[in-house]
Parts: C-alpha cells; sequence; structure tokens
C-alpha cells in the first residue's frame, strides 16, 4: 500500500495529544479536534505552495529533513507544555505562509469555534510534527530534494481535498483555487523528469553524430540503460545522504528482536566476550564485558580530558525486551542495575536515554514504540532510587541514525536497533 502522507500525520494527533490540548488550552475537544482537521492540510498546502512557487527545491528538503525527529506525539506535547517547539514552528510557518500567518491564524480559530490564541498554539504545535512526518519519509527512503517533489506531486490531490470548504485558503494564498496549486506543482513534477529524458536524449545525438551509426547502436542502447537506470536510482531513493540525520522506522516485531546492539566504533557484540569487573570510584565492583557499556562509560567519566554533550552516546549492549512491546526482560535488569550504580558513583553525571530503530517499518509507530523502550529504561533507574536531576528524561529518534538500508540484511539492520546513554554533564 502507498504511503499516504496526510494520514500519517493525522496520526501523530491522537487523543492522549486532543485530550492535553483541550486541558491546556482551555478548549473543547470538539473544538480541537475541529481546529487540527483544518490545521495539518493547511500546513502541507503550504508546503505544496512553497514548492511549487520558489523552485527551492534543495531548501524545502532541508527544511521537512530539519524537524523529522519531531514528527511524534511526545514532542507535540511537550511543546503544549510551553516547550522549544512552539518558536520552531513560527519560524516554519513564516517560512511557508510569510506575513499571512496571522490571517491563516484567525480563520482557522473562526472555522473551529475557538480563540485565536488557541489557534495560534496549536498551528505552531503542529508545523514541526506535520512537516517531520514528510521528513521522515524523505530520508527513510533517501529522497533527493528532486524526487521529493515527484512525490509531493501524488500526494498533492489528498492533500488538497482535504482542505476544509469553510477555510479561504486559495484567497489567502493569492490562488483562484487550489487546483492551481495542484498544477504548478505537477508542472515542476514534470520538468523534474523531463530533465532525465532530456540528458539521455542529447547523449544519444552526440554518439549518432560521432560515429556515423552502423556498429554504435548496441553501444547506444547500453548507454541509455545506464542513464535511466541512473535517473529510476536517483528519483527511488538510490542517492546517498547528504550528512543530515536520518528519521526511520521499524517493526515492532524486529525491534523486539535485538533492542540494544553495542554499535560503537571500539568493539562489536560477537559470541565470545572478555568478562571484566569495573571499578567505580566509590569502592563498588561491577560485572562487565571487556568494550561494553560500564567499561566504556566509566572510563569516559574517568578522563578529564573528554567532554560531555549531547553528540555522547554510549549504547546498552545487554538489554532486551518482550517482543512487540517496551516490556524489559529479567536479564536486563542487570545492566541497568550497573547505570544506576555508575550515576550514584559520578553524582555530578547527568544523562538522557535514546532508543533507535532500524529503515524497516512504519515510521510513526516505531518511533513511538522507540520512545516508549526509552522511557521504560528510565523507569527502572527511578526504581533503583536514581538521582532525579541526573535523569533528564528519554526520546525515540527512530532511525534518524540508522546506517544500514531498509533492504539490508538482518544482521547488519539490527545494529541500528538499540537503546543508548547521553551523556550530557560529568
Amino acid at each position: 500500500m502507498s504511503f499516504d502522507l496526510l494520514e500519517s500525520a493525522k496520526n501523530i494527533f491522537n487523543s492522549s495529544v486532543v485530550s492535553q490540548a483541550s486541558s491546556q488550552l482551555g478548549e473543547s475537544e470538539g473544538g480541537i479536534q475541529k481546529a487540527l482537521s483544518g490545521i495539518i492540510p493547511t500546513i502541507f498546502t503550504g508546503l505544496l505552495n512553497k514548492a511549487g512557487s520558489d523552485g527551492d527545491a534543495g531548501g524545502i528538503f532541508n527544511m521537512i529533513k530539519s524537524v523529522a525527529g519531531d514528527a511524534n506525539s511526545s514532542a507535540i506535547a511537550g511543546a503544549l507544555g510551553g516547550g522549544g517547539l512552539l518558536a520552531k514552528g513560527g519560524d516554519l510557518l513564516r517560512s511557508l505562509f510569510g506575513d499571512k500567518v496571522s490571517s491563516i491564524t484567525g480563520m482557522l480559530a473562526s472555522f473551529a469555534g475557538i480563540k485565536e490564541s488557541s489557534a495560534n498554539t496549536l498551528l505552531q504545535t503542529a508545523a514541526p510534527a506535520t512537516l517531520g512526518v514528510a521528513g521522515q519519509y524523505a530520508v527513510q527512503n533517501n529522497l533527493t530534494p528532486n524526487s521529493f517533489l515527484s512525490f509531493l506531486n501524488t500526494q498533492k490531490d489528498k492533500i488538497l481535498g482535504a482542505v476544509p470548504g469553510g477555510l479561504n485558503l486559495a484567497g489567502v494564498l493569492g490562488l483562484a483555487s487550489l487546483g492551481d496549486l495542484g498544477k504548478k506543482l505537477g508542472n515542476l513534477a514534470s520538468g523534474i523528469g523531463s530533465g532525465a529524458a532530456n540528458a539521455a536524449n542529447t547523449t544519444i545525438n552526440t554518439v549518432k553524430q560521432a560515429s556515423g551509426g552502423r556498429w554504435i547502436w548496441p553501444l547506444l542502447l547500453i548507454l541509455v540503460a545506464i542513464i535511466l537506470l541512473w535517473y529510476l536510482m536517483k528519483g527511488c531513493g538510490g542517492g546517498k545522504h547528504d550528512g543530515t540525520v536520518v528519521t526511520d522506522s521499524i517493526t515492532t516485531s524486529q525491534l523486539a528482536d535485538s533492542a540494544s546492539i553495542n554499535v560503537t566504533e571500539t568493539t562489536p557484540v560477537t559470541e565470545t566476550r572478555e568478562s571484566i569487573k569495573v571499578t567505580l570510584p566509590d569502592g563498588t565492583i561491577l560485572d562487565a564485558y571487556k568494550g561494553g557499556i560500564e567499561d566504556q562509560l566509566v572510563t569516559f567519566l574517568k578522563d578529564g580530558s573528554k567532554s560531555a554533550g549531547k553528540d555522547v552516546w554510549f549504547d546498552f549492549d545487554n538489554l532486551n525486551f518482550k517482543t512487540g512491546s517496551a516490556q524489559l526482560t529479567d536479564e536486563s535488569n542487570k545492566q541497568i542495575g550497573n547505570i544506576a550504580a555508575i550515576l550514584k558513583a559520578f553524582p555530578k553525571t547527568k544523562i538522557k536515554i535514546g532508543g533507535y530503530t532500524d529503515r524497516t517499518g512504519d515510521s510513526t509507530q516505531n518511533v513511538k514504540l522507540s520512545g516508549q523502550r526509552a522511557e521504560a529504561v528510565v523507569t527502572e533507574l527511578k526504581k533503583l532510587n536514581t538521582d532525579m536531576a541526573q535523569l533528564l528524561g528519554a526520546e525515540g529518534y527512530g532511525s534518524q541514525f540508522a546506517k544500514a538500508a531498509a533492504t539490508a540484511p538482518d544482521e547488519e539492520r539490527k545494529k541500528d536497533r538499540h537503546i543508548s546513554v547521553s551523556v550530557r554533564e560529568k
């Protein structure tokens, strides 16, 4: 079944989000739901309009990838509670709609029967999460800027058809109708496709002139095949990433196979591992593995020349969950207990727990599951009387940092499925 951008975005704004927004903003749940029914297609329509008008495929592509990690209910809940996502949402809306944001906000408030301030908060909250769904899909499928525009063209009819009749979005955007927007994007997408075809024709003509015909036709067929293959790979995700972090997904059964694999650049997990004793500053001695998380983490914390930060991560190497759930297996308790002991021995240390997946499956559901599993680890650390000030929360990143392709063997993909500790202070 083909990917539905609009429905995937709607699924993020679940009943829990609606309930929280209702309570936070002092609006009825019905009013919140109606507002969101207009907000989500409005944001996507703004993206379509920018794509069809600017012609800046690279800028649009970078914009949606930059918020790929915000496409989850947890990020929305944080924003409603006063998180930094609101400011990001305001910037995105200005990028999409310019000085028309206030007009759109007022129109949405009137349509849903809620306060304009509530509509403004919802719109700013929804913008990163909604656009992030597009970002997740783009990086999951290794899309390029041009192939992303082609993908948008396949989604435009569903998006434009979902804009409620009570919203005069076309008028605000200066269009005779939203159909005109669809035509502009369609023409742009057609131009992208014809570019590769023109390149192929130019190559054929050049070779024909140089050869005068005869024996060159087999060579021509080979050249055409190579060019078409290159284009298809580029459009369907064969290109490389440009270095931006990516977001993707995995099925729950796959994530359950091995929730935490040691993928640091030091010692990979193997069948036979060397057992060691790790001694902590308070005299506690931990049973661990050489190159495992305890060994690496304690070595790092003792090294005064290395600084903590959001890019400093250590992967659990003996942590697993029951199939399709966020329930830790009994054997996982030992390593979590070791982490709790390390935090006690290094009281200045503050950490964040992250959950990661490979590139397969439904992105929305698996970002959610990876987040739930990261939260499960935090919960267990709290049960072990870990100082709350040392725990800076948990977050599910889906396949934002996955390295293996979705079609790679499971032995490669399982390295992308793990739970990790980020040392933010030491």
